[in-house]
């Protein structure tokens, strides 16, 4: 939680758009790992599938922000 709490000034503040999508990465892991704590802890596997699933999509957002983000920065090339 204090993890989370120190990444929200550089999501909501910046100061540039990366600042921003390394802190969104941030919470996502943080909330990758509740997910994977709370399926060893309850003994359920499905949260574990969740959990996979949920870095999956993570993963391949954070490719397509930061091709973005490259291609904006390069001025659209």
């Amino acid at each position: 939680l204090a993890c989370a709490l120190a990444c929200l000034p550089r999501l909501f503040l910046g100061p540039k758009a990366a600042d921003r999508l390394v802190a969104l990465n941030v919470m996502a892991a943080l909330v990758l790992a509740l997910l994977v704590v709370r399926g060893v802890s309850e003994g359920r596997a499905i949260y574990l599938d969740v959990a996979l699933v949920y870095d999956i999509f993570g993963f391949l957002g954070l490719l397509a922000v930061a091709r973005f983000l490259k291609d904006r920065s390069m001025g659209g090339e």
